[in-house]
């Protein structure tokens, strides 16, 4: 197969990945985690939400941590810039109320989170699919009057626990609807891990057509063990931009059985043995994701954390 020459990992494990955790971190060990995850060569790390503690308690803390490292990444040490000077940080914001949290915080980027699913929709952020975009479309007007830029998550699009199947048709419009909102790149859920590689190249196709491969980003779970299935069927037909999450972690607290992200570290070995680069250390991510499964009290789902790296490479 013809493989591109490099891809990218946008880093979701301190948002997407712990709000589905059982144990809640406190800030300064998600600052440490971010710290690790810069080192390690991440460029893009979603660092929280600006959401209520009350529905989501793992998001406790969110306004300080995005403060901390913002201006982490603005200052010099003895003349030497931080880990995150070239680190792009984001922040997921679901209104106007958060969107000021995120302003003072000085995060330059925002995420909005609408579903292809209505059930889905109304079951996450109690509002029908019509009624977010009202929603967002003032969201993204004052995030972009703010000079800030916005990314779009489109969840369930390959499936809802709730109805189903999911059109395509749909998928592709409301993508597009979002990109003509404003946002820069639409990330394509499969929320609760039942893509195949034959529907990933199916949809991939209709929305790389409509919004063009540099505007889209997949984001698989790894639910039923098809994630890196999935992602190398998007490289199979030019996608190179992908959301993962370290150690496996996460989920999504209103989709029953939506287990894991895909593992980063699992995600970058498949590449590199492959030779596609990705910018990011293996070894870090692998001693990153042993350093946390403690501190989460439970052992990560990622394969390659567990076995390591193996003593020949070919």
């Amino acid at each position: 197969m013809k493989t591109p020459n490099r891809v990218r990992i946008i880093e979701v494990g301190l948002r997407d990945g712990l709000q589905n955790e059982k144990t809640v971190l406190d800030v300064e060990t998600r600052i440490a985690f971010a710290k690790r995850l810069a080192q390690a060569g991440v460029k893009e790390i979603e660092l929280g939400a600006f959401v209520s503690p009350q529905w989501v308690p793992q998001m406790a803390g969110s306004q300080e941590l995005v403060s901390k490292v913002v201006a982490l990444k603005r200052e010099k040490v003895d003349g030497k810039h931080s880990e995150f000077k070239t680190v792009r940080l984001s922040a997921l914001v679901p209104n106007t109320k958060g969107l000021e949290g995120a302003k003072q915080s000085g995060v330059e980027r925002i995420a909005i989170f609408a579903s292809a699913s209505e059930a889905f929709s109304k079951k996450n952020i109690n509002c029908t699919i019509k009624e977010s975009l009202v929603r967002y479309r003032e969201v993204v007007e004052q995030a972009l009057a703010a000079k800030m830029s916005v990314r779009g998550y489109l969840s369930m699009c390959f499936g809802c626990p709730f109805e189903g199947k999911v059109s395509e048709a749909k998928v592709v419009k409301l993508a597009e609807k979002l990109l003509d909102m404003g946002c820069d790149e639409i990330s394509i859920g499969d929320t609760i891990g039942v893509a195949d590689p034959v529907q990933v190249k199916r949809l991939g196709k209709a929305l790389k057509s409509a919004l063009g491969k540099d505007a889209m980003a997949m984001h698989f779970h790894d639910t039923r063990g098809t994630a890196l299935a999935n992602i190398l069927a998007s490289l199979e037909i030019g996608i190179t931009s992908f959301d993962s999450s370290l150690g496996g972690l996460g989920g999504c607290p209103y989709a029953p059985a939506a287990t894991g992200n895909v593992a980063t570290e699992d995600v970058v070995y498949m590449l590199h043995r492959m030779g596609v680069k990705t910018g990011l250390d293996l070894e870090s991510l692998i001693e990153t994701s042993r350093w946390l499964q403690p501190k989460m009290g439970r052992e990560l789902p990622s394969k390659v954390a567990r076995a390591g790296l193996p003593r020949i490479i070919s």
